[in-house]
């Protein structure tokens, strides 16, 4: 489940996609004209009725042995960027196979006229200091692309999204750096079976019109339980929003599906416990979970580097919304200037239409580096998949800076704990701010509603307290916990007035 991090100018998964190198039989036309969800849809599920095929072996061998840098130091060359002769509002750029990427990637453009495919070629890409240029095959493939829009400024066309890696793929909006990614889809994550990891294995371009603020994308996916099709439309700004369908066609049943899962690395912030070997307070992507529920109520899970795996879920039925944040966007906090931590982008999830019954799942991994991607998300339908009945999700992913709105109510800005005051005890302090709580006197009296999940018998709370924190522009709510039984305890905590909700929920996993 652990993935390594693979350079910021690409995805972070070790694993690389593998296309099958075909073209629409249909070549143009019509049909060609007329592509949409259903055409990949058509493929998705005469590929399912065959067995799984994993074509690895195009890349050469000795291309995976290449080092990072020698990897980093081939590029692709900016003037032979797909559309950057006609003035489009999107340009598309390439990813040389090779190290951890050892699939190809079938890419196509779709236009009026018909389906072509992208072809490769090596003098489309600069080697750099690397010797090796005149090895690689005239045809080999790529491994990836990145879109490109005016996203900043209408004379330059900044990074807006990349699809590179297994079914990975990580956006930004204006105003961010990349970070986290999400996938296509998560398949018996944290199952002791082992995770299956579904790839891309082709992609179409739909051609954008000169005045198009937006651009499509669709995906065809495969892996040994399933294949599916995607349609990504991609609009780049401050937030960047991709909406996203997928419909899934199962080879044979599956245990777990995660839907629409995104994937992070924790590696410690303020509330980490442990003590590490670093000069920043805090490395991270995203500081904690968000989950919207068809009730109202609004949850905020700080995230943690654990020393053991730890998998929680989240009853959801009706999901409102979901999402892993970097709430923290104060750079004395991370003192990081290569990575710029405060820059990274939040990511929330809106479906579309009810997804019915389910629960978000989140899986902290443990890890011992920041170059780790151990934080998973994703939401996990009740009912299962079987094959020969297909199922459709649809949704919208929105990468942002800051939205003091999400939550509309208080909001959690910081968890931070110690060993307490008593024996055997542990002290939490948080801060709640928002708009409404910045209006509140200070002279008023709020209540903090903490529980423990099992009750007294598991835990006991102490020493609890509401105070006016001017700092934050808020509340601070501090409490002890004294655990009776040698297990996991979870906690809920929020904010009251008089029987008023005022906050979200803090919920937070006490290990032993």
């Amino acid at each position: 489940m652990l993935r390594t991090r693979a350079p910021l100018l690409a995805s972070r998964s070790a694993l690389g996609v593998l296309a099958l190198a075909v073209v629409l039989a249909s070549g143009g036309g019509a049909r060609a004209a007329g592509f949409d969800l259903d055409a990949v849809a058509e493929r998705a599920a005469h590929l399912a009725a065959k067995p799984f095929h994993d074509p690895r072996g195009a890349v050469p061998d000795w291309l995976l042995k290449i080092t990072y840098d020698q990897w980093r130091d081939i590029r692709f060359r900016t003037e032979h960027a797909l559309w950057r002769d006609r003035h489009l509002p999107f340009q598309v750029q390439f990813f040389h196979p090779g190290l951890y990427y050892d699939r190809i990637v079938q890419v196509n453009v779709v236009t009026p006229e018909g389906v072509e495919p992208v072809a490769f070629s090596p003098s489309e890409f600069d080697y750099g200091k690397n010797d090796f240029a005149s090895r690689v095959p005239q045809k080999l493939g790529f491994a990836g692309f990145r879109i490109h829009a005016p996203i900043k400024r209408p004379d330059y066309y900044d990074e807006v999204i990349v699809f590179l890696g297994a079914s990975y793929f990580r956006a930004l909006g204006r105003d961010e750096v990349f970070g986290q990614s999400a996938r296509g889809l998560a398949i018996d994550t944290a199952e002791p079976r082992g995770e299956e990891f579904p790839y891309f294995r082709e992609f179409w371009l739909v051609q954008p019109k000169p005045r198009d603020r937006q651009i499509t994308v669709y995906a065809l996916l495969d892996s040994p339980s399933l294949t599916g099709a995607y349609r990504f439309r991609i609009e780049p700004g401050e937030p960047t929003v991709v909406h996203t369908t997928c419909r899934l066609f199962l080879r044979h049943d599956v245990h777990k599906l995660g839907i629409a899962p995104l994937t992070s690395m924790f590696f410690h912030g303020e509330n980490t416990p442990r003590w590490f070997n670093d000069f920043r307070p805090e490395a991270h992507d995203t500081d904690g979970l968000l989950v919207a529920f068809a009730t109202g109520e609004w949850l905020w899970r700080p995230l943690d580097n654990p020393t053991v795996l730890n998998v929680n879920a989240f009853q959801a039925d009706g999901l409102r919304g979901f999402g892993l944040l970097q709430r923290d966007r104060d750079f004395d906090h991370y003192q990081d200037l290569e990575t710029q931590a405060q820059r990274r982008p939040s990511v929330w999830i809106v479906p579309e239409g009810d997804w019915g019954p389910g629960h978000v799942e989140l899986v902290e991994i443990p890890t011992s580096t920041d170059t780790n991607d151990n934080v998973v998300a994703y939401w996990v339908p009740a009912t299962p998949a079987h094959p020969g009945a297909p199922v459709t999700f649809a949704y919208t992913l929105s990468w942002y800076g800051d939205d003091p709105s999400r939550p509309p109510g208080g909001r959690v800005v910081s968890t931070r704990q110690d060993g307490g005051t008593g024996k055997d005890t542990r002290r939490f302090v948080i801060d709640f701010t928002g708009k409404q709580l910045a209006a509140i006197p200070a002279d008023r009296i709020l209540r903090g509603v903490v529980t423990v999940l099992g009750g007294d018998e598991v835990a006991e709370i102490i020493n609890q307290q509401v105070v006016h924190n001017p700092f934050v522009g808020g509340w601070r709510l501090a409490f002890e916990v004294r655990p009776k039984k040698r297990q996991p305890i979870e906690l809920r905590a929020f904010l009251d007035e008089n029987g008023s909700t005022l906050t979200e929920t803090w919920s937070y996993v006490m290990l032993p």
